[in-house]
């Protein structure tokens, strides 16, 4: 089943048109006619190296969909944040090189240099804020919880005491869990998948994540359901260097105008609106206001 669905998904039609560096008059997936031309970047600015370099490594989840997958029939990695990834590729001008980057690597892989740039359903707070930089916010996720359909006994984050919950290893919710489910058994995984797999298999009795990724596993399986209220907001941004405002302005410059010129919409309805049934707006929210939520 969740191979079969993960097929459809990669075969979806409306395949994102994003504005490219040096193409004149190019449709965006909001079908308007936008007219583009080859940038150049200061000397010394990550821009310049990355577009005289001809690529963008970008860590990406491979196992979440909708968000980040590969494709079990092509083996290109798709999703959402893909998307996002690609928007930026355009307009340096460059191809982007999608590496694996599961919740518990991405900021070192930021520190060390493996990626340029993160978009791994990355949660904007004030810890992580330390340690790295962040775009403008381009996606927001509410923290929910995952039962199986046949399990009554969970209803919500009061009913987790003595349950085994799995997350992943350097999600939020390692720490959502331990504040608001104090007595609940935590089994943390590198991936995603492999709570999906534990809870199918009944080692774990419930999944907490961002609602967005809940709902790819139930598109997966569904005999998997969720429930309660939600727990957290969580603001998605891109991951950047901490220190490199001039790429991290940048970034949050194409974020926007992937907001604004329908490119955003035609790839949420591509890749969540059609399985969820729900109609979202890009979000308003500011890196600040992301950064306060947090505090």
């Amino acid at each position: 089943m969740r191979w079969r669905w993960l097929a459809a998904i990669g075969l979806a039609s409306g395949v994102l048109v994003a504005a490219g560096c040096g193409d004149d008059d190019k449709k965006s997936a909001s079908g308007k006619t936008a007219t583009t031309e080859a940038r150049t970047f200061a000397a010394g600015t990550t821009m310049a190296k990355l577009k005289d370099e001809g690529e963008i490594a970008i860590g990406v989840k491979f196992d979440v969909p909708p968000f980040g997958f590969k494709n079990p029939k092509t083996r290109a990695v798709e999703g959402f944040d893909v998307d996002v990834g690609k928007a930026v590729a355009d307009e340096l001008g460059v191809k982007p090189k999608y590496i694996e980057a599961v919740s518990d690597n991405r900021l070192p892989f930021l520190k060390d240099g493996t990626a340029d740039l993160i978009l791994s359903t990355m949660t904007i707070n004030a810890e992580r804020d330390e340690e790295i930089d962040f775009s403008e916010p381009y996606f927001i996720a509410r923290g929910r919880i995952l039962v199986k359909e046949s399990d009554t006994s969970i209803k919500g984050i009061e009913d987790l005491a003595g349950k085994d919950v799995c997350t992943a290893l350097g999600s939020t919710y390692e720490e959502t869990l331990k504040k608001q489910a104090p007595k609940a058994k935590r089994r943390l995984v590198d991936t995603y998948s492999e709570c999906l797999e534990l809870i199918q298999n009944g080692a774990v009795d419930a999944i907490s994540t961002d609602d967005v990724i809940l709902t790819g596993h139930i598109i997966q399986d569904d005999s998997l359901k969720l429930v309660g209220d939600p727990l957290t907001t969580e603001p998605y941004g891109a991951g950047i260097k901490e220190g490199d405002t001039a790429f991290q302005a940048f970034v949050s410059e194409v974020v926007k105008k992937f907001k604004d010129d329908g490119r955003w919409a035609a790839s949420y309805e591509k890749w969540v609106g059609r399985y969820t049934g729900e109609d979202q707006k890009p979000p308003t929210m500011t890196l600040q206001e992301a950064i306060d939520l947090s505090k």
